[in-house]
């Protein structure tokens, strides 16, 4: 009988260890989402603003200047938007893939785990 118990108590540890490990590793992973995510949203912010002062350019040299340099300023900056946008996309794509930020499933595992160990205590 004590034997038993030590090869389940061992078993056990090794299980949990192993749990462990892998939420470690779910982690790690959905983190990295969230950090690529994070990044190309800031990217999109940068480029966003260059696309405000690109506009705010065109409109001047719209006022100053007829169409030749403001016309080139609006392409510009209508370059820009759209690149905004993309990065916007995919950052959202990126940080939709990480969530929700939880190792779910290291938590599905323990969970049948537990389910496990309570069926064969009931034998």
């Amino acid at each position: 009988m004590g034997e038993l118990v030590q090869r389940a108590s061992q078993q056990l540890t090794e299980l949990v260890r192993g749990e462990l490990r892998l939420a470690q590793a779910e982690m790690k992973e959905k983190g990295r989402h969230y950090g690529k995510g994070s990044g190309l949203f800031g990217g999109a912010g940068l480029v966003g603003f260059l696309t405000l002062q690109a506009l705010v350019a065109a409109a001047i040299a719209g006022l100053a200047v007829p169409l030749p340099v403001w016309a080139a300023a609006l392409i510009v900056g209508g370059v820009l938007g759209a690149l905004a946008g993309v990065l916007a996309l995919t950052g959202k794509k990126e940080i939709s893939e990480a969530a929700p930020p939880a190792p779910e499933q290291t938590i599905q595992n323990v969970k049948a785990d537990v389910a496990e160990i309570k069926e064969s205590a009931h034998r």
